[in-house]
């Protein structure tokens, strides 16, 4: 063999020793698992039917738990308490008679004792109907933005149908998925790393589930192949989640290695 042929030998060995040392190198990094971010929406709607009468929130606006939200019309409502509460004055007046005709003795104590379960029914109905009244104004249950508002002023909305639907800075959580390999170095309260287009800087976010089941199932005779392509559902709950927007796709990082761009 020519000695310029050995050389040049030589030299594509060494430059393939090099490529595989790169790659190996760039694979002893940790890849980053690709995700997205979630949230727990609060709906909230009215107790009965009725007439949207005012709104006062807005998509985006930031609420406070107790702060006005929307109400209904009070019309049926307000006839009703007014009936209820003639209902009680009558009540009052005929326990007062039986309670006289019974000092007396001129009176009965069965007719004392119909007087007196007349009124606290009555009474009992009277606080039915204020209750239903005050429950046409909805508050925010929760601190919160709004994020959905699905009726506006002058549309009927049946009962337990949501108007509007509120995220607490601590519905949000980031979800993605990794293989089945690497379930053991994941633990519930583990720290992983979310980075985002636009995000200053890393996020933390602390795994608060990991499912149980593989979530793009195989057949059912796993090959060595079949495994790897089994993934788990991971969910993690961010530590400053104001700077994540629903929807938006991040990448996650696990603890331990540094992360594979």
């Amino acid at each position: 063999m020519k000695p310029a042929m050995k050389v040049s030998r030589l030299a594509a060995a060494a430059a393939l020793a090099l490529v595989g040392l790169g790659l190996a190198a760039c694979t002893d990094k940790e890849p980053a698992y690709q995700g997205w971010v979630e949230a727990n929406l609060i709906f909230v709607g009215p107790d009965e039917s009725g007439r949207i009468a005012a709104l006062t929130v807005r998509e985006g606006d930031k609420v406070e738990a107790g702060a006005p939200l929307f109400s209904l019309d009070t019309e049926l409502h307000s006839a009703d308490l007014n009936m209820t509460m003639a209902t009680l004055a009558n009540a009052k007046q005929s326990f007062a008679r039986a309670q006289q005709l019974a000092r007396t003795g001129a009176g009965t104590q069965k007719d004392f004792d119909a007087a007196e379960a007349a009124l606290r029914e009555a009474e009992a109905r009277v606080n039915t109907s204020q209750t239903r009244l005050a429950r046409r104004s909805v508050a925010a249950p929760v601190t919160g933005s709004v994020q959905q508002v699905y009726f506006r002023p002058g549309e009927m909305v049946t009962a337990s149908r949501p108007i509007v639907a509120l995220l607490p800075p601590g519905n949000i959580k980031v979800r993605f998925f990794v293989p089945q390999t690497v379930l053991p170095r994941i633990a519930y309260g583990a720290a992983v790393t979310v980075r985002c287009d636009g995000c200053t800087g890393d996020l933390t976010a602390k795994v608060s589930f990991i499912s149980k089941t593989a979530e793009f199932t195989p057949p059912v005779i796993y090959s060595l192949e079949e495994r790897a392509k089994l993934v788990f559902l991971i969910e993690a709950v961010p530590t400053e989640p104001g700077n994540l927007r629903v929807g938006q796709p991040v990448d996650v990082a696990l603890p331990g290695r540094e992360a594979r761009p």
